[in-house]
């Protein structure tokens, strides 16, 4: 056999059997070698396999952070969407309770004025040309009624008070509950309308120094006005705490 033949059938032998490759380095000294890199080759086979888990463990935590993350976001956009109706209720409970407060003011004023044309009324029916006076007079009795008032207390009249030496007339007067009031037929400007309230305040002070306690109602009624001094007046006995009774309202252009 040539020399090239068998370096040739060596070489192969090499590559093919593992057994003699094995052989040939241990007996050349690199058996040890060759063991350890094997050895290294597996444990690096274990570590790259076990990357590739870790790396498929964190593609589900990153799945899963995202999921979490959309339902987060999806918690957000329901609550956002929950305070939108909350507010939108709030709205409109709101706009309903604007609706009873009116409701009750017309309904308010729509009492006065059957309470008003009730007096007026009974006291027509008692005596046909009876004054203005008589007539505001009954219409506070059965308001005082209707506020829980006893009848037997219920005295209004027309009186006098000497104060300072001067006789002041009163239009409306009742000693227990202690009221005090003015009735007029026209007012004509918001001067006079601010007259007729400094009276009502001037008889409430007449009235408290002479009887030694507080006056629990004052009232001003006025038969007709117009609208302009009618806005005002409303304001001026609100601000003085004055029942304001209004006989019937005269739109007039001033």
């Amino acid at each position: 056999m040539s020399e090239t033949s068998l370096e040739d059938q060596f070489l192969e032998l090499l590559k093919k059997n593992e057994k003699f490759r094995l052989a040939v380095a241990s007996y050349l000294g690199y058996g040890e070698i060759l063991r350890k890199l094997s050895e290294h080759d597996e444990k690096f086979n274990s570590i790259l396999e076990e990357i590739k888990l870790l790396r498929e463990e964190q593609n589900r935590l990153r799945e899963g952070q995202n999921k979490l993350w959309e339902e987060v976001r999806a918690l957000r956009e329901g609550q956002n969407k929950l305070w939108e109706e909350v507010r939108a209720l709030r709205e409109g409970q709101n706009k309903l309770w604007e609706e009873v407060r009116a409701l009750r003011e017309g309904q308010n004023k729509l009492w006065r004025e059957v309470k008003y044309l009730r007096a007026e009324v009974d006291s027509f029916g008692k005596a046909v040309g009876r004054t203005l006076e008589d007539y505001t007079a009954a219409f506070v009795k059965v308001m005082l009624e209707d506020k829980g008032y006893p009848k037997e207390k219920i005295n209004i009249r027309k009186t006098t008070v000497v104060h300072d030496n001067k006789i002041v007339e009163i239009d409306l007067f009742n000693e227990d509950p202690l009221i005090v009031g003015e009735v007029t037929t026209y007012l004509d400007t918001v001067e006079q309308a601010k007259e007729e309230i400094n009276k009502v305040l001037y008889d409430e002070e007449v009235v408290e120094r002479k009887f030694k306690r507080k006056v629990e109602m004052k009232i001003l009624a006025v038969a007709n006005v117009p609208l302009n001094v009618l806005e005002e007046l409303k304001k001026l006995t609100e601000e003085n705490k004055i029942e304001f009774i209004f006989g019937r309202e005269l739109v007039q252009e001033v």
